[in-house]
């Protein structure tokens, strides 16, 4: 999936005309806290609320001097870049431009998560294992074959590093409602099982929530 794949056609940018109390205006009509600002379809920045409070409301935003550097993707970048920019600079969208630097539109956080919770990985039925292994061990392959070998199959993997540690944290998704068989397979492989989910009330109350979620997204 790529950036141009999940613009928002909703949200339009801000225009150098454009007042910091009109810009205020809309942020809280989206839920968001940054917007962009393009004067003719090329993007000049991304003005946050918190410049728009610490300047003139009544004044026009191009006269604004922004806090946030130039951040935006290019329309062929991956989503994965699109999620890093967002943490990086605590953003809540992130301006879409074409190879001339012409804006295409954004993408909001909102986006990324209906996105991610629409994937096959959240929806589809299935236990969490964790494991916690040494990073010099790893090896997803090998994990792959353990899971295959108890004729299940991984349908999304997450790994979490820690850079104080030497150790990592790898989090599986199986399509199979009970894993005993797979855990005793890695314990008996020395691997350490950290964590696991597969109570049918742990799955109610999951599909519970992504209905919340989207019901909220859809507001």
């Amino acid at each position: 999936m790529i950036a141009e794949n999940l613009l928002s056609s909703i949200i339009l940018p801000l225009r150098t005309s454009d007042t910091g109390e009109e810009a205020i205006g809309l942020m809280s009509d989206f839920h968001i806290r940054h917007l962009p600002i393009v004067n003719d379809r090329q993007l000049l920045g991304l003005l946050s609320e918190d410049d728009v409070l610490n300047n003139d409301a009544e004044e026009a935003v191009g006269s604004y001097a922004l806090s946030l550097p130039a951040v935006y993707v290019k329309h062929s970048d991956h989503i994965f870049e699109v999620m890093r920019l967002l943490a990086e600079h605590n953003l809540s969208i992130v301006p879409v431009v074409d190879d001339q630097h012409n804006y295409l539109g954004l993408i909001t956080m909102e986006d990324l998560l209906r996105y991610f919770a629409s994937t096959v990985s959240f929806i589809e039925p299935g236990c969490i294992i964790v494991l916690e292994i040494p990073k010099r061990d790893y090896s997803l392959a090998e994990i792959a074959r353990i899971v295959e070998s108890e004729n299940a199959a991984i349908i999304s993997a997450f790994i979490t590093t820690n850079a104080h540690s030497e150790r990592l944290e790898v989090t599986l998704k199986i399509n199979r409602l009970n894993v005993h068989g797979i855990i005793a397979t890695f314990e008996r492989f020395n691997y350490e099982v950290k964590a696991s989910f597969y109570e049918a009330e742990y799955f109610d109350s999951l599909r519970e929530r992504y209905d919340a979620l989207m019901s909220y997204l859809n507001v």
